[in-house]
């Protein structure tokens, strides 16, 4: 079967623009809210426990509706559902600029979320179907990539910035302007392929399971970073949210319009494209956290300088995803590719675990630059593997894979790499006289050991990839009939 889409619409490369912009919006969000979220605290008077669901808030609505999410934009077009995304969330980021208590600001977080999960699957479909030449697919998930990539050290800068200068306010209230501009974009450039067979039925039950399942298991990440890994709460999220998504596999596989076919699942290259990502995303999560903590409570950093020093690592990021990974997808194999980018990533982590309470930001930058590069050459791959071999019909959700595999990925990253360095940091100070020189000591080696586990995990994607992706280079991939006899072939 070919694509429904003969000929490639010539405002592919404006479309991609605006799409990766509203793509931006998501991502910087939770960075920014991060840098934001003490100096929101102290205005709207609410205890450490409410700042945790600020960001709770937005990342059980955001990762529990994603796949929900996906498929509704394949059932009613994923233009629409880009714009009403975008729509959604310019407005909750209004209500949350605009809270006068915590109840407001949770209510708009949410919000966030909700329509960040219909937005988010929704632009990475649009640009699978709209690129379907492969130098040109390579391009556009390069560029796609890297503002996905990069998005998270930039919204700490942004965040340092308005936070300072500004209000904390505007850490939400920048999402609107940004919204605007994807909002006229989709209505002037984007184009959606119209699938023949689209699905009319919401798959009810899968959606129900699917949904109450990944918002089990996110919050259980959620709670065992306050609560400890065995408490009771956390315990039971972790068993009930296991059992509803098994019973979910177990209804798409009986069901004629399953919310998430199962076949999105099992080919083998998109499996290894959603494990290696979620199994890298836990590092890079941490990464991102440890390295502000460091900045801040080890060298006595500004929000505003922070940031700024984040920028090595989102230059990189940029460089490997859009120079490296989109020029050598279409001469080495995907999995080859990734798996170098991730080995990569693991010697910038490495360089991190070796940084000491004196280091140079010199040392620091080195290891910001070699894991920015390693990460961007990985992800662009990844993410256009995301959608390798779906029917046009099926885009959405297999988009939507890739982004819960990314939210799985960042809570496991958080609550488990949290958990090892607090733990690390609390034998060390067993061990040492309480003193400010200690307890930076103290801090610095929690980070190490956990940046060791995060070079585990990154280790561990590489080898996924390299042994679980098999899929050939783009330019010498055989005939869609040979390749894959049980579903056509989009990409090629």
């Amino acid at each position: 079967m070919q694509s429904t889409t003969p000929h490639p619409d010539p405002r592919r490369w404006g479309a991609l623009i605006f799409i990766s912009t509203a793509q931006l919006m998501v991502i910087l969000d939770s960075a920014i809210m991060n840098i934001a979220l003490p100096s929101a605290q102290h205005a709207l008077h609410f205890s450490d426990d409410g700042r945790q669901w600020v960001i709770t808030a937005y990342g059980l609505a955001f990762g529990g509706l994603l796949i929900l999410g996906g498929r509704l934009g394949d059932i009613m077009g994923r233009k629409r559902a880009f714009t009403i995304g975008l729509i959604g969330f310019a407005l909750a980021s209004a209500l949350g600029g605009a809270s006068v208590n915590l109840p407001m600001l949770l209510t708009a977080r949410a919000a966030q979320g909700v329509f960040g999960a219909l937005l988010a699957p929704a632009a990475m479909a649009l640009i699978s179907l709209a690129f379907t030449d492969h130098r040109e697919r390579a391009k556009a998930f390069g560029i796609f990539g890297a503002i996905a990539t990069a998005g998270g050290a930039l919204g700490l800068l942004l965040g340092g910035v308005l936070t300072q200068f500004l209000d904390w306010r505007w850490a939400l209230l920048i999402n609107i302007p940004i919204a605007v501009i994807g909002i006229i974009g989709a209505m002037s450039v984007v184009h959606d392929v119209h699938t023949e067979h689209a699905r009319a039925r919401l798959d009810i039950p899968g959606a129900i399971l699917a949904t109450l399942g990944l918002v089990a298991v996110v919050f259980g990440f959620s709670q065992a970073e306050i609560s400890g890994w065995g408490s009771g709460t956390t315990v039971a999220m972790f068993a009930v949210g296991l059992a509803l998504l098994i019973s979910f596999l177990v209804v798409e596989g009986k069901i004629k319009s399953p919310l998430l076919p199962l076949h999105v699942l099992t080919e083998r290259n998109r499996a290894g494209a959603y494990l290696s990502v979620g199994l890298a995303v836990i590092s890079m999560f941490g990464m991102f956290l440890f390295l502000s903590y460091y900045m801040q409570l080890v060298k006595g950093y500004s929000p505003l300088r922070t940031g700024l020093a984040f920028l090595p690592l989102a230059a990189a990021q940029v460089t490997g995803s859009m120079a490296i990974g989109a020029r050598l997808t279409a001469k080495v194999r995907p999995g080859l590719l990734m798996a170098a980018g991730y080995l990569v990533s693991a010697a910038g982590v490495l360089l991190m675990a070796l940084l000491q309470t004196d280091s140079s930001y010199g040392m620091l930058a080195v290891a910001e630059i070699i894991t920015g590069l390693g990460i961007g050459t990985a992800f662009m791959p990844s993410m256009s593997l995301g959608t390798h071999g779906v029917e046009p019909k099926d885009a959405g959700v297999a988009s939507a894979m890739v982004n819960t595999s990314q939210q799985v990925g960042g809570s496991v990253g958080t609550a488990l790499l949290n958990t090892i360095a607090a733990s690390s940091t609390a034998t060390y100070l067993l061990a040492h006289a309480h003193t400010a020189s200690s307890t930076r000591s103290a801090l610095v080696h929690g980070f190490s050991t956990a940046y060791w586990w995060g070079v585990g995990f990154l280790v561990l994607s590489a080898a996924i990839s390299l042994f679980a992706v098999d899929a050939p280079k783009p330019g010498h991939a055989p005939a869609a009939d040979e390749a894959d006899a049980a579903e056509p072939v989009a990409m090629h």
